[in-house]
Parts: structure tokens; sequence; C-alpha cells
């Protein structure tokens, strides 16, 4: 059964931490890699992603929704919302409300709509508050997903993904291996057929304290700081980013040779 899959949301669904030039804003991520086996399984199946980093819930409702939904979509997926949890003051109940009202929305076109929990990463002490944000977040997501009839993608629960190397520098996003494994989890959630290669995650060796307490100091430094910075100066890179599939395309003519024939077409889609 072929379809039209649309991809709406943030960094998470644009794929940031999978970089790859040959793709558009220069990164792959899941759904990209979700659509190859889609086009693989049937030719037919068409593709589209709206998904912009560091968008906020609102933004990704104001500027996605009705676009997605013009297209009459078979299958959605929705995350969104992440961005707000890290608002300091950020209103959860709130945020629950709006997001509700978006999945009301997307369930009622008829599409099958997929959301996905948040994984609660363990990280620096700093970012505990984040944690329970995320926990909470979560436990309304499932029920969310439960009352409106969406395929819930319960990442929080897939502990596998506590193994580094499925994760970028950062600490917030999936590594190239966490997208592969990502789009391996939402084509069985939906019922499709991949090839996708899931390496082994090989046991990794804990770190000594002296190199733990270094390895923190570092990412405190590099990761959470400029991220803190970047917030309070309203500085986001979403605000200098395109949707990298806005209109339906064909994933089995190839995801790369597409982008290389748009790059060539439409010269002032190269900044992203």
């Amino acid at each position: 059964m072929a379809g039209l899959l649309v991809a709406v949301g943030d960094s998470f669904t644009e794929g940031v931490g999978d970089p790859h030039l040959h793709y558009p804003n220069a990164v792959r991520g899941w759904a990209d890699r979700l659509a190859r086996q889609l086009g693989r399984a049937d030719e037919r199946w068409r593709y589209a992603n709206l998904a912009i980093r560091s968008k906020f819930l609102d933004q990704i409702v104001d500027d996605q929704l009705d676009a997605a939904l013009a297209m009459e979509p078979t299958h959605v997926t929705f995350f969104a919302g992440g961005n707000d949890l890290l608002v300091l003051r950020a209103d959860l109940d709130q945020l629950m409300e709006r997001y509700e009202a978006a999945l009301v929305r997307l369930a009622g076109s008829g599409a099958e709509v997929v959301v996905f929990t948040a994984f609660d990463i363990r990280t620096t002490r700093l970012l505990s508050p984040l944690v329970r944000r995320v926990l909470t977040y979560n436990e309304r997501v499932r029920e969310l997903a439960a009352t409106h009839g969406a395929t819930l993608v319960d990442h929080a629960q897939m502990r596998e993904f506590e193994h580094p190397s499925l994760w970028a520098a950062d600490r917030i996003h999936m590594s190239r291996w966490g997208h592969k494994r990502m789009a391996a989890l939402v084509a069985d959630a939906i019922g499709v057929p991949h090839t996708l290669n899931l390496r082994d995650l090989l046991p990794h060796e804990p770190r000594d304290w002296r190199s733990a307490v270094e390895a923190e100091v570092t990412f405190v430094r590099e990761e959470v700081v400029p991220l803190v910075r970047r917030r309070l100066r309203g500085e986001y890179d979403g605000d200098r980013t395109h949707p990298k599939w806005p209109e339906p395309v064909y994933p089995a003519e190839g995801l790369k040779r597409l982008h290389a024939e748009r790059w060539l077409a439409v010269p002032q889609q190269r900044a992203f």
C-alpha cells in the first residue's frame, strides 16, 4: 500500500545530528531514511518534510499544519514542543492543550498520525529541570495518543538510546546511528518493511572520574553555555532554514538526485 507521508516538526524531524552534504539543509535524518524505505517498498509512495530546527510548537502549528493538511496525506509524523520545554518558565498545561489541539486537527484529516515521546537524556545535572519537564511531557503525549488514536513511537521507553553512539556531541540530537534506528522504529510502527542495517551497540567503557569531569566541563562550555546565550539573544537557527521537502516527491527516484536537480534549478534555495 502506497500513500503520502508528511513529516511535521522541528530539528528532531528535520534530521539535525545526521550530517550529509547531499541532502537539503546538509542533513539527512530519520524521516529521509524512512522515505527511502517507503520508496523501496512501493515506488508510488510520496514524501514531504516541512520540519525546521529550533521551532516552537506554535510556530510549527502556524507554519506547517495547514500546508501539511492541504497535501491530503495518508500518514503524518508529528513531533513538537521540545523547544518549548527549554524555556525557563514553560507552562506545560498550556503547552499540552495546544499540542492536543494540533493533534486533533491532524487526526481529523483521516491520516494515520505518528507521535513521539522525547528521550529523557541523562546529561549534566544543570539540565535536571528539563528532564522533569520531559517526563511530564511524555506522560501527556502517551495519554493523548491513546485518546485520539495516534500511533505512538515511545522513544523514551527504548533504553538502548542511552548508548552514547546514538547521540550527537550536543547530547540533544540523535547521531547518524540514532536517526537510522529511529527510521526503523517508525517503519515498524506504520507497518512498512525495511532493509535498514542496524549495527550492534558495543559495550562502552565508563570513564574514570577525572575523564568524566573533564568531559562534563567541556560539554557545558561548548554546548550548554552557547545554547543558553543564543536563546537569551533570541537567536534561532531555524530563522535561516527552509523546509527540506516542501512539496511531495517520490523517494523511489532518489532523494540525493532530487536534491541535486533542485539545487541546480533553484539557486536561491542553496542558502539554509
